[in-house]
């Protein structure tokens, strides 16, 4: 996963007010039950010693179900505030969290955040008919997805009944309104794929609207569409089979990535690029060799030492003695080292403990190797 959208997080001064919440909205008594569970957030907060700036950020932020509207369709909600009660992150979670937390701490609690976000795979929906396309973009957790509307051109667009002198004319003409439509969405679809690099295209709609736009897709994505009978572009069409097949095609991505960091800890450890075990990928991030940071879940309360920027980290005095830093402070392994793939511009894939051989906690496959690189046995 791609975990730049977490950056602001780590450039704001903590401590920080993590918050995994449930914020359904769905009964007749909603508002208050949603206020309760707010003020229990609250009262955790407070009682952890956060200031009240930062709790009533956090609660401002979870009460917004309260208002109507969207916010009250969101199920669960993941909100981290900085010291100076500053929201940093804000997201929607995939559904109620399995396990709620509001934790005051030195360093955010991100873990629990990355296991419930949504969306974690950048993807393209796209309902189209013969007059044009709706284009939605999942580009990135906690940014706003894109929305964008194609509009072509109507006129004559729909092929006429009957014969008659001009009869294979309009027919030809609506046949090539309609081509000209697509290839109009294709170059959209195209910009956007060219700028986000989306994992999938799920096209749904008008079934000829759908084959004229596969066949006109470039070879950019031509091979990223999975097209889909179910759903239509109309006033009022149902949207639920559309996001449930998203949904499928997250998970299912989402499940290949995690199969496919296991497999190369073991096929690339082979050649020297990868390593496992925490002393060893401190030292992977020291030297700027970690492509992607794979993390055990549930994660050891391992601690690790870190200094003023999030790559001077070791695993004791000693290896902040050699980086020269002299004020280091102890936090939980696992946010040390995932705000050390964010400002590395690593990748992060969270797995099932059992998952990793040898039940290590952490592992990394490497941009490069070197002689110091420890070397398969």
């Amino acid at each position: 996963m791609d975990v730049s959208f977490l950056a602001p997080v780590f450039q704001a001064a903590g401590p920080y007010a993590t918050v995994c919440a449930d914020v359904t909205h769905v009964t007749e008594s909603a508002d208050t039950e949603l206020d309760l569970r707010v003020r229990a957030v609250a009262e955790k907060l407070g009682e952890q010693g956060a200031p009240e700036a930062v709790v009533e950020a956090v609660r401002g932020r979870l009460l917004e179900g309260n208002d109507g509207g969207e916010a009250g369709t969101v199920r669960g909600r993941a909100v981290v505030v900085a010291a100076d009660g500053t929201v940093v992150f804000d997201a929607q979670l995939a559904d109620v969290p399995r396990q709620e937390l509001a934790e005051w701490s030195p360093q955010p609690d991100l873990l629990p955040v990355l296991r419930a976000l949504p969306g974690r795979v950048p993807h393209v929906v796209v309902l189209t008919d013969r007059t044009g396309a709706d284009l939605t973009v999942a580009s990135l957790p906690g940014q706003v997805e894109e929305e964008e509307t194609v509009k072509g051109d109507t006129f004559q667009i729909r092929k006429f009944q009957g014969g008659g002198w001009a009869h294979h004319r309009y027919q030809h003409n609506a046949e090539n309104k309609w081509v000209h439509n697509a290839d109009d969405v294709a170059e959209h679809i195209a910009s956007v794929v060219r700028r986000l690099h989306p994992r999938f295209v799920l096209l749904a709609g008008d079934m000829r609207a759908r084959q004229i736009l596969t066949d006109r897709a470039s070879g950019l994505w031509s091979d990223l569409i999975v097209s889909i009978d179910e759903g239509g572009r109309a006033a009022g069409a149902d949207r639920e089979p559309i996001e449930r097949k998203a949904a499928e095609l997250v998970a299912e991505h989402e499940a290949h990535d995690e199969a496919d960091a296991v497999e190369k800890i073991s096929s690339a450890g082979a050649h020297g690029l990868a390593v496992t075990g925490t002393a060893a990928v401190v030292e992977a991030f020291r030297k700027a060799q970690v492509e992607t940071l794979v993390l055990a879940d549930p994660a050891d309360d391992e601690k690790l030492l870190v200094g003023g920027s999030p790559l001077e980290l070791g695993v004791d005095q000693a290896d902040m003695e050699a980086l020269g830093v002299r004020d280091a402070h102890s936090v939980p392994a696992e946010g040390a080292l995932l705000a050390a793939a964010v400002a590395s511009s690593a990748g992060v894939v969270v797995v099932p403990r059992a998952a990793l051989p040898g039940d290590i906690p952490v592992a990394a496959i490497l941009r490069y190797t070197d002689d110091s690189t420890p070397t398969p046995q």
